[in-house]
């Protein structure tokens, strides 16, 4: 079957915010992502106020608003230098040690050599310092710990994680996939839905959303998947649909996990597609009273609707 569906071509609407986890801690990865310290990527980073295929994310799977494309960006990464066909690794800080990193990751990278091994802790630890303002660079440390690490799960997922932050979608999904198949993890599913809706895929986007593995995730990555897939729903012009599938009964969760503003502000986004204003403000408004760290962009949408700044007093009032 081909890999281009005309009914798949997204229509890309208004930014999609939150980040997950970030799942980013990042609350994705409960469970799993408890044993991070600073170090590498994790699984929900690089999605900080996410936007919707079309504003950053490349076209067609290759072309980015910057004018780049993702094979650019591999060419830098390959010849770093400027030494056209060298694998070059990125410089690492001077005060990186690589014991950054929790003791369970080190652990993964204990079958390495030990030169091998501290390498790669150092540019995962690298790779999770960059990854939120330089994901380009996260990425060439990333690949540089894969050079030295294919065969290890952590050191795929972080390239994997890397790959999407930088939106390099087929990259993404390359990487993740690998780690899928090295830890029998599901926690990438989310990501790799998104990444399918960044390379113009939604319908793929919604067959990973319906892997039987979902279930197994936690809350936190579930509800990262319902949005994944609600945005998948825009993409093919369902729209109502879009919104029906996130009314659920954590849109009332009292808890301040940042799950909570993401969903919340997923479904003011979809209802304001519908052109449904004044519902969507009110929840626009309770994902800004959840959002503590400002992780959505509630607030704007907030004074986008209302005509004033984000500044401005009362604006949640």
């Amino acid at each position: 079957m081909s890999d281009e569906r005309n009914d798949d071509q997204p229509t890309r609407e208004g930014p999609y915010g939150g980040r997950a986890d970030e799942a980013s801690g990042r609350d994705r990865g409960e469970s799993r992502n408890s044993r991070y310290k600073e170090g590498r990527p994790r699984p929900d980073q690089g999605r900080r106020v996410r936007p919707e295929p079309g504003r950053d994310r490349p076209v067609n799977g290759t072309q980015r608003r910057d004018g780049r494309t993702d094979r650019d960006r591999s060419s830098r990464a390959r010849t770093m230098g400027g030494r056209s066909g060298a694998s070059v690794d990125p410089p690492t800080d001077p005060e990186i040690t690589g014991q950054e990193l929790d003791d369970e990751v080190r652990s993964e990278l204990s079958t390495l050599s030990g030169g091998a091994a501290g390498a790669v802790a150092r540019h995962l630890v690298m790779a999770g310092r960059l990854i939120d303002d330089d994901p380009a660079l996260a990425y060439e440390h990333a690949l540089a710990a894969r050079r030295r690490a294919a065969r290890v799960g952590v050191v795929r997922e972080a390239a994997g994680v890397a790959a999407y932050a930088a939106g390099r979608y087929s990259d993404a999904l390359s990487e993740l996939r690998a780690a899928r198949r090295i830890t029998g993890s599901p926690e990438y599913l989310p990501m790799m839905a998104d990444s399918e809706r960044g390379l113009g895929r939604p319908r793929r986007a919604l067959d990973l959303a319906a892997d039987p593995a979902v279930a197994g995730l936690d809350i936190a990555g579930r509800i990262e998947m319902l949005i994944v897939a609600a945005g998948a729903r825009r993409d093919l012009g369902q729209l109502e649909a879009a919104a029906v599938s996130l009314q659920i009964p954590e849109l009332r969760s009292r808890s301040q996990r940042p799950w909570v503003a993401r969903l919340r502000y997923a479904y003011a986004d979809a209802l304001a597609a519908l052109g449904r204003v004044e519902e969507a403000r009110h929840w626009f408004v309770k994902a800004a009273e959840a959002d503590r760290d400002g992780e959505t962009e509630a607030l704007d949408r907030i004074a986008e609707l209302d005509g004033r700044t984000r500044g401005d007093e009362g604006l949640i009032g």
